[in-house]
C-alpha cells in the first residue's frame, strides 16, 4: 500500500493562502513566519554569473546515443544534481493544458477544493503537505496532489471533476513524463557505464505521482518560505514551471542558495536521495526460488558444445548452500543492484515566494517499486568510498519520507550507516 501515518495526526488550524492573500492581502500569520535563520535572503542583484547556471541537457541528441550528451548528462548528476532538459520530445500543447488546467483548478472556489482535502499526515489531496504538529511553521503554497501508479496508490475520491477534462489531461501528460524518466533512466545509465536498461528492469512497476504547487504574492517574502529545504525521496523528479511566473525554485550548491531561472518550455530535473543511496532489486525476490521443480530435478549447466546434469542431491547439498553463503557474503546478487554510494547526490532546494507574482509548478515524483530492497552496488564501494548506506525497503523509506517534515536532507539519515567515532 502507499505509505500512510501510523497514528491520528494532529496539525492545528491551517490557514488557505490563497484565501489569506484575498481576504487579508497584507496579513502574514505567525505561523507562516519563519525564524530568522530560516528566512530567504531575496536577490537584490541580477542573476548570478553563467559560470553558475544549471546545465542544460538537449534530450534530441541523447535519443541519438550522443556520447557527448551522455557524458555532460553523467557530469550535471554528479557535479550538479540539477539540470534542465529542452528538446524532450512532450507536446507543447500538452504542457499548455496542463499548466491551464493546473491554474483553473487553483481558481476554484474554496468550497469546491475543499472535496477533496488533503487528510492530516497524508501527502495527496488538496491543502499542506509534510504538516504533522500544531506548532509547525507552515509554507506559503498550496499544493493538488494525486497517487498515479501503480494504480492501488490512487484515491478515486480524490480526482476532480472540475476543471472539464482535468483528469484526462493529467493522465495523458502523466504517461508522457513516465516514458521521459525511463529515457532519462537509461542514459544515466550508460552514463555510469552500465546497462542501459539496467533501472528499468530493477525498479519494478516504478511508483509515480503528480503534485500541482501554487504560491500567491505574499506581502512580507523575506518572512516565508514557499517551500521548506529538503531533497526528493523519489529516483527522479520532473518539474514543469509555469510560464510568465517569477524565478521561485532555488538550489543549495556551494553552501549558497541560487536561484534558477527556468528556461521555456524546458523541464527541470533533479536526483533523488533513491539514486543518491542505489537500488537494489533481489532477484526474483529471493535467488533459489526462481528455480522450477523441474530445474531442481535435472539442472543442465553449460554451453551448447558441453553440459552435464547436476543431481537434485547435489544441487541441493552443495549449490543452494554455496549460492547462499555467496548471497550473505555480498549481500546481494551483482546483476541486482546499482548506483552510486553517493557519487550522484540529491540535492536541497526549496522556493521562495514573490511580493507581486503568483507562481505554478506541476511536479512528477518518479520512483522504484515499494518492494525494492536499496543498497549501495560493489562498483562504487572500495577502501576509498566506503559504503554510505544499509539496506532498506524502499516502501519503508517512502513510508518514513511522507510522514515527516521537510528538514533539509535529514530524511536520508534514515538509510546513513552511523560511524562509530573511535578517538
Amino acid at each position: 500500500m502507499a505509505p500512510v501515518p501510523n497514528s491520528p495526526v494532529k496539525v492545528g488550524h491551517i490557514d488557505d493562502v490563497q484565501e489569506l492573500r484575498k481576504t487579508k492581502p497584507r496579513t502574514v500569520p505567525q505561523r507562516f513566519v519563519r525564524d530568522v535563520t530560516e528566512r530567504p535572503t531575496l536577490p537584490t542583484t541580477p542573476l548570478p554569473p553563467p559560470d553558475t547556471h544549471m546545465p542544460i541537457i538537449d534530450f534530441s541528441k541523447l535519443t541519438k546515443g550522443n556520447k557527448d550528451e551522455i557524458f555532460n548528462l553523467a557530469t550535471a548528476c554528479e557535479e550538479w544534481g540539477f539540470f534542465q532538459v529542452i528538446n524532450h520530445e512532450i507536446d507543447l500543447n500538452l504542457l499548455e493544458r496542463i499548466e491551464n488546467l493546473s491554474r483553473e483548478f487553483f481558481m476554484l472556489p474554496l468550497e469546491e477544493k475543499q472535496k477533496y482535502p488533503m487528510a492530516p499526515g497524508t501527502v495527496q489531496g488538496y491543502g499542506q503537505a509534510f504538516v504533522f504538529s500544531e506548532d509547525q511553521k507552515l509554507d506559503w503554497c498550496n499544493m493538488f496532489a494525486l497517487g498515479l501508479e501503480p494504480q492501488y496508490v490512487r484515491n478515486p475520491n480524490l480526482w476532480p471533476t472540475r476543471p472539464e477534462r482535468f483528469s484526462e489531461t493529467v493522465e495523458e501528460y502523466s504517461r508522457e513524463i513516465r516514458k521521459l524518466c525511463y529515457n532519462l533512466l537509461k542514459d544515466i545509465a550508460l552514463g555510469l557505464d552500465l546497462k542501459g536498461d539496467v533501472f528499468e528492469k530493477m525498479f519494478g512497476v516504478s511508483v509515480q505521482a503528480i503534485r500541482m504547487n501554487y504560491y500567491p504574492p505574499c506581502s512580507r517574502p523575506d518572512l516565508v518560505l514557499g517551500l521548506s529545504p529538503h531533497s526528493d525521496g523519489s529516483a527522479l523528479t520532473v518539474l514543469q514551471q509555469a510560464k510568465g511566473g517569477p524565478v521561485g525554485l532555488q538550489i543549495f550548491k556551494n553552501n549558497t542558495w541560487l536561484p534558477i531561472q527556468p528556461i521555456p518550455n524546458a523541464l527541470v530535473i533533479n536526483i533523488g536521495d533513491t539514486i543518491e543511496v542505489r537500488p537494489l532489486l533481489h532477484f526474483f525476490f529471493s535467488f533459489p526460488f526462481m528455480f522450477s521443480l523441474q530445474d531442481l530435478l535435472s539442472y543442465t549447466v553449460g554451453s551448447s558444445s558441453s553440459s552435464f546434469k547436476v543431481s537434485f542431491f547435489f544441487f541441493h547439498s552443495f549449490v543452494i548452500p554455496f549460492l547462499a553463503v555467496l548471497y550473505a557474503r555480498f549481500d546481494l546478487f551483482c546483476m541486482m543492484q546499482v548506483l552510486t554510494n553517493g557519487k550522484y547526490r540529491s540535492v536541497e532546494h526549496r522556493a521562495v515566494a514573490h511580493e507581486e507574482k503568483d507562481r505554478l509548478s506541476i511536479v512528477t515524483f518518479f520512483a522504484p517499486s515499494y518492494e525494492v530492497e536499496l543498497g549501495p552496488m560493489p562498483e562504487f564501494v572500495d577502501e576509498k568510498h566506503p559504503c554510505m548506506y544499509r539496506r532498506y525497503n524502499h516502501g519503508e523509506y517512502s513510508k518514513h519520507y511522507v510522514t515527516n517534515k521537510l528538514q533539509g536532507k535529514k530524511t536520508l539519515d534514515f538509510a546513513k550507516i552511523q560511524t562509530k567515532n573511535t578517538n
